[in-house]
């Protein structure tokens, strides 16, 4: 069983952090549904992080109903990625919950990385939901598409930045069901808080896309804009 109840990680690049507002209401907000108030827990270890260098600290709320923080090193930023579909029924036991899957989660994960550095998950249809650490979004045509709101889908701080965005670019958004299969045709983006976007370049043992018209690298520079000093 998974020592934790809630957690969530973000990324502090010399003092600044993408999105904070919305990590904390959903670190706390999962938190006050587990029976424990985290804010002014939060708000104190928020205010102890460090000014300078990169780090991607976990807030932890543990089964024994311990609040704790791990600082850990930021890990290099990935760049494009190659991706598999798990195959089988969506394994989670709370999707909506950051935390208490992350261990299923990192074994599914390790278990496909001869094959892909990523990998999705389905819903019973077949849909995509999101991957083991990332959330997906892709663009059909002009749209920027998410998979749909009402699925068990973590609520991803990347992906409501990426709509954001979106929103002020004037860009229409959509939420549509796609299968891989769909998929495979269009750009698609692993987003997470550590790597912000990821393009996929490959799926499974198919080829690799050099993918010469992504636009990934401008709406990375509009999210590195968003982050704010702590």
């Amino acid at each position: 069983m998974s020592e934790l109840q809630v957690a969530d990680s973000f990324l502090v690049a010399n003092g600044k952090v993408r999105g904070i507002e919305l990590h904390r209401e959903r670190f706390v907000g999962s938190c006050a549904a587990a029976g424990v108030e985290a804010s002014a827990f939060w708000t104190e270890q928020v205010g102890r992080l460090p000014g300078f260098g990169r780090w991607f600290p976990r807030f932890e709320l543990r089964t024994s109903g311990e609040l704790a923080v791990q600082l850990r090193p930021a890990p290099p930023v990935g760049g494009r990625v190659r991706v598999a579909v798990h195959e089988g029924p969506d394994p989670r036991t709370t999707p909506r919950v950051k935390g208490p899957d992350l261990e299923l989660l990192g074994k599914l994960k390790e278990a496909a990385s001869h094959r892909a550095d990523e990998i999705l998950l389905l819903d019973q249809d077949g849909t995509v939901l999101e991957a083991a650490f990332s959330a997906i979004a892709w663009w059909d045509d002009d749209t920027l598409c998410f998979p749909p709101a009402d699925r068990p889908l973590l609520p991803s701080v990347t992906a409501a930045l990426l709509r954001q965005v979106a929103t002020t670019q004037n860009v229409e958004i959509a939420e549509r069901a796609c299968t891989p299969a769909d998929l495979q045709s269009h750009e698609v983006w692993l987003l997470n808080a550590l790597h912000g976007i990821r393009p996929v370049h490959a799926w499974s043992d198919s080829a690799i896309d050099p993918l010469p018209n992504s636009q990934s690298t401008t709406w990375q520079q509009h999210l590195t804009a968003l982050a704010q000093p702590l």
